[in-house]
């Protein structure tokens, strides 16, 4: 009997001891974890911006005068040399010595400035066939693997931009002339009134084909000479203008490539950096911080039959790919964590936190490049806190 009451008591000591010893064990600590992989990335500065018309044009009265009603709507279509507006010269005004020297200047000024646009559309078309002639060589080096694909796009890209250039002096060529042909016709008018003979109504055409933007002004009534009228343009000839920060532009170049998201459409479209303009501006936030900004200015490289709904200042979302690469090995960046003047994470171990020191390289968003330190396949704990060091035990959440 006394035996097995000893027993007992030994046995309820065993135990208690064992519970309590169990009880002041360090516990594992409950953590998230991310396996370390091979995956594309691609590192990108994100901005909001807005289609605008490549080449848009205000048509002002050559001459002041009477204006009458213009009867053109925002969206209707022009031909070139549709009539726009009807002005019939102020007689007083036309018979004065000051306005006819101003006609007889501006005619002079209109005849240069189609002579600069003749010179430009000139340099533009030779410009083109150059870059016709790169895409061509860069075709065939690419066929035989003497250059890459990467090139060739870039042959490709310089092509179109310099097909654009060249359209766009087009246009400014028959711009030029349009208004020497309206000079002309504001100084043979005044000389008509100098003689005696009565009044012309001035005619004032469309220079190319295009659509009303807006129309300034609709009402009769008097106008000054230089005063705008109507507002034309192609919205087939879209560009998008982006406002970034000038730390990002300095890694953005002219051919860097560009995803348009949230545009209204299902898919992302695709674009080229034509231009980063060189002057920055001031420009307050939101919240009232004052940013360095810079436009830059990017060409759709999407079929137009894609994106045909897009019109004048719309809004995108403009993703540039500053560095990209299919084969990168990476970790969320909740991971890491300084170590000194490096970076560690803790890897998970067999049931515990090793510390290691890792070197990382690209950011994108939450995740980041590994160039050394882990492997694929090794699980790190993310969001590590204070209750991690090396050695801890940690389990899996």
């Amino acid at each position: 009997m006394q035996l097995r009451t000893k027993l007992v008591i030994l046995t309820t000591t065993v135990l208690v001891a064992a519970g309590l010893a169990y009880g002041f064990l360090p516990r594992a600590v409950p953590v998230d974890v991310a396996t370390v992989e091979v995956a594309p990335l691609v590192v990108t500065v994100e901005e909001e911006g807005k289609t605008r018309v490549r080449e848009r044009y205000v048509v002002s009265a050559p001459v002041g005068g009477t204006l009458q009603r213009i009867e053109l709507k925002a969206g209707d279509a022009v031909k070139p040399d549709q009539v726009l507006a009807v002005i019939e010269p102020a007689r007083s005004g036309a018979l004065d010595p000051r306005t006819r020297a101003q006609a007889q200047a501006q005619a002079a000024a209109a005849r240069a400035a189609l002579a600069v646009a003749q010179e430009n559309a000139r340099a533009a078309t030779a410009a083109a066939q150059l870059a016709q002639q790169e895409r061509e060589r860069a075709e065939s080096l690419q066929q035989s693997n003497f250059i890459s694909m990467q090139a060739l796009d870039t042959a490709r890209t310089a092509e179109s931009r310099a097909q654009a250039a060249q359209q766009a002096a087009d246009h400014g060529v028959r711009v030029a002339r349009f208004e020497l042909d309206m000079a002309r016709a504001a100084a043979a008018s005044t000389a008509r009134l100098q003689s005696g003979e009565p009044a012309e109504r001035l005619v004032v055409r469309a220079p190319v084909a295009a659509r009303v933007f807006r129309v300034v002004r609709e009402n009769e009534g008097a106008v000054q000479a230089g005063q705008p009228l109507i507002e034309i343009g192609d919205p087939d000839v879209l560009e998008v203008e982006v406002e970034v920060l000038s730390t990002q532009a300095v890694k953005i170049a002219p051919g860097t490539r560009v995803m348009l998201d949230r545009w209204g459409g299902e898919q992302t479209l695709e674009g080229r950096v034509r231009v980063v303009e060189p002057t920055a501006f001031t420009k307050v936030s939101a919240l009232g911080v004052e940013e360095q900004r810079v436009r830059v200015i990017v060409d759709f490289a999407a079929p137009r039959e894609v994106w045909q709904r897009l019109g004048d200042g719309y809004r995108v979302e403009a993703r540039f790919v500053i560095w990209e690469k299919d084969d990168v090995l990476q970790l969320p960046a909740s991971a890491l964590f300084r170590q000194g003047e490096g970076w560690a994470v803790f890897a998970l171990q067999d049931g515990r936190a090793r510390l290691k020191s890792v070197e990382v390289g690209q950011r994108a968003g939450l995740i980041t490049q590994v160039l050394s330190g882990l492997d694929a396949g090794e699980q790190v704990i993310t969001h590590p806190d204070d209750e991690i060091s090396d050695g801890t035990r940690v389990e899996r959440r």
